[in-house]
C-alpha cells in the first residue's frame, strides 16, 4: 500500500476516535500487567470480570503474593490457562518486589524477564502505560495489516517492523489501539464488516462488500 492511502487511513482512525485506549480495566501499571498477562488466549471481557474482585483484593504485587496460588487461581480459573497464569503472574510479583522496588519497569528487556511476558505483553505494557510508539501485534492487528494491504507479513514481528515504517510518527502511540479495536468489532476473521467500514475504499482486500451509510 503507497503511503498516502495509508496515511488516509490513519487520518480516518483518528478523526473517528481521538484518544483510543485498551478495553481492559485497569488503574496502574502493575494492574495493567497483570490484566495483560491474563489476557492471552482470553477476552478482554472475561478478564475485566475477574480482575474486578481480584484487583480489589490484590492491588499491589505485595498483596497478590500473600494471596498464594490456590486463592489466586479462585479468582482467575474462568480465564482460559488458569494455573500457568497464576504461576507466572506469582513469580512476576515477587520479581517485581525483590528487583524493581514493587515498580512496573519502563523498560522492554525488563518486562520481558517476566515469565509469561513475551514481545507483545510488553508492547501493550510500554505503550498503554508509559505511552512509548509501539505496536502490540496481536492476532487482530496481524489480519487487519495483512488483510487490508497496509502491509504484508507472515510473522508478528514481521508485520510490527513494517507497520512502524509506513504509520506516521504522528500517529504511532495510538495506532495500536486504532486497529486492535478495528479488527475486533469491524474486520473480524470469518465475516468482515465491510459495509460499516471507515477505510473500505482504501482497503486492498480482494473479497470486500461494498460501503453502505448506516440509516
Amino acid at each position: 500500500m503507497n503511503s498516502k492511502k495509508s496515511l488516509e487511513i490513519f487520518k480516518r482512525f483518528h478523526a473517528n476516535s481521538p484518544n483510543p485506549t485498551t478495553e481492559l480495566t485497569y488503574r496502574t501499571p502493575f494492574e495493567l500487567l497483570i490484566a495483560v498477562i491474563l489476557s492471552a488466549q482470553a477476552t478482554d471481557i472475561s478478564v475485566n470480570k475477574a480482575t474486578e474482585k481480584l484487583f480489589k483484593a490484590a492491588p499491589t504485587p505485595e498483596k497478590m503474593l500473600s494471596l498464594g496460588e490456590e486463592k489466586l487461581k479462585g479468582y482467575i480459573k474462568t480465564i482460559g490457562l488458569y494455573n500457568t497464569k497464576a504461576t507466572n503472574i506469582l513469580k512476576t510479583c515477587a520479581m517485581l518486589v525483590n528487583q524493581y522496588d514493587s515498580r512496573v519497569p519502563n523498560c522492554r528487556e525488563s518486562l520481558e524477564s517476566f515469565p509469561g511476558v513475551g514481545r507483545k505483553t510488553a508492547n501493550v505494557i510500554l505503550n498503554t502505560a508509559f505511552d512509548h510508539e509501539t505496536i502490540a501485534v496481536d492476532t487482530h492487528i496481524f489480519r487487519v495489516a495483512n488483510r487490508t494491504g497496509l502491509v504484508k507479513g507472515t510473522t508478528p514481528r514481521q508485520v510490527e517492523d513494517q507497520l512502524m515504517k509506513i504509520i506516521p510518527k504522528h500517529y504511532l502511540k495510538d495506532a495500536h489501539h486504532w486497529l486492535v479495536l478495528h479488527g475486533r468489532y469491524i474486520c473480524v476473521a470469518r465475516k468482515p464488516k465491510c459495509g460499516q467500514c471507515l477505510i473500505n475504499d482504501l482497503c486492498e482486500y480482494p473479497n470486500k462488500t461494498p460501503f453502505t451509510l448506516k440509516p
